[in-house]
């Protein structure tokens, strides 16, 4: 995920922090400063990093359950409005899925039981602004029980929403699941932006923001999957470019960007016809503005892209697309460039593939 970094490695998977997190930090260190002096910044302190630390467990099992069914998880990040475990990929067997998403909130309801009977005398703080050290146990197993019902909510993306959608799944096919599920969170998104608007609590109406934008992709997603099943890597990869050599300067590249419709450029040794990396806009636009600025494409272009045979399943290419990568290339013997494919070119041919299908199953009804 842009905009964060790394800050170690726990069971595998790499923990990162996105800077956002860093400024909730520093607000909630403020807002206690202002309350209540230094004591009340080191106390809301705290008490936001063990919270977090919840969070990171949280977000733990879901990926060890996930594990347990071969699926990997490579990082997990903290946000301001919580942690996100990039899983490889969800499991499509409903009851496996019901499972890893219930193992979060289970985490929660652990950590509030153990807390509530360990510090059952412990008394609790009204809110940030009352925080104690003394308070601090109440206050986080508390707020743990709340984490887990939250999370439970029968709406997409919520873990709740993905427990709606395995168990439609099991009556109906895995994409109409996801849009009843994704249905259920847009709305949810919508009472909570509401309320935040009436109250003028910004921090639900950010929630609501996100789970609105996050159940759209996720039944985009899970669409383009669906439609990917049966296709290969030949079916979706541009063959039709203009490419670049690694010594052509800057000026060439902008010329080769405003007179094609391409938004990258295969970069080819114009000896032996290797493909040697990829030029994005993104870098272009990037090394354009930069003093000094660099001598050629081999600068500033893309290497080590994601490769995939012609016969590669599409399911595969998306996989590897999911990475982040701009593109991935298709390789023939002697490091030949065959084509490659971008997110972009395979919404265009789901866009197709779904027409078709429409068109094939109105004939059908017309039969």
């Amino acid at each position: 995920m842009s905009w964060s970094f790394p800050i170690g490695r726990l069971f595998g998977s790499e923990l990162r922090v996105h800077v956002t997190f860093l400024l909730l930090l520093g607000w909630i260190a403020l807002a206690g400063w202002q309350a209540g002096g230094t004591a009340a910044a080191i106390s809301n302190t705290i008490f936001v990093l063990a919270l977090f630390a919840c969070i990171i467990a949280h977000e733990f099992g879901h990926a060890l359950t996930a594990r347990h069914f071969g699926i990997r998880t490579p990082d997990i990040t903290l946000l301001p409005i919580g942690g996100l475990a990039r899983l490889e990929k969800m499991p499509e067997n409903p009851r496996e899925e019901i499972l890893v998403a219930l193992a979060g909130p289970l985490v929660n309801v652990v950590i509030w039981a153990l807390l509530s009977l360990l510090f059952f005398n412990a008394p609790a703080s009204d809110g940030l602004a009352g925080e104690t050290l003394s308070s601090l146990p109440a206050d986080l197993a508390r707020i743990n029980l709340w984490i887990a019902l939250f999370n439970l909510l029968p709406a997409f993306p919520m873990d709740g929403g993905r427990v709606l959608r395995a168990l439609l799944a099991l009556r109906m096919d895995r994409v109409t699941a996801t849009r009843r599920a994704a249905r259920a969170g847009q709305v949810l998104a919508f009472v909570l932006g509401v309320i935040g608007f009436a109250t003028g609590n910004f921090i639900l109406l950010f929630i609501g923001l996100f789970i609105m934008m996050a159940a759209g992709a996720e039944s985009a997603d899970v669409a383009m999957k669906s439609v990917a099943r049966g296709l290969m890597a030949r079916d979706a990869m541009i063959t039709a470019y203009e490419s670049l050599s690694p010594d052509d300067s800057l000026e060439a590249a902008s010329a080769a960007l405003i007179r094609t419709t391409q938004h990258e450029f295969p970069v080819i040794e114009p000896v032996s016809g290797r493909f040697v990396g990829l030029l994005t806009r993104q870098k272009l636009f990037a090394a354009l503005s930069q003093v000094p600025r660099p001598r050629d494409v081999a600068q500033i272009m893309e290497r080590d892209l994601p490769t995939a045979s012609l016969m590669d399943g599409l399911e595969k290419v998306l996989e590897k697309l999911g990475t982040g990568a701009p593109a991935v290339v298709v390789l023939g013997e002697g490091g030949g460039l065959l084509g490659y494919v971008t997110r972009e070119n395979v919404g265009e041919l789901m866009v197709v593939a779904n027409a078709r299908e429409a068109r094939q199953a109105r004939h059908e009804r017309m039969i």
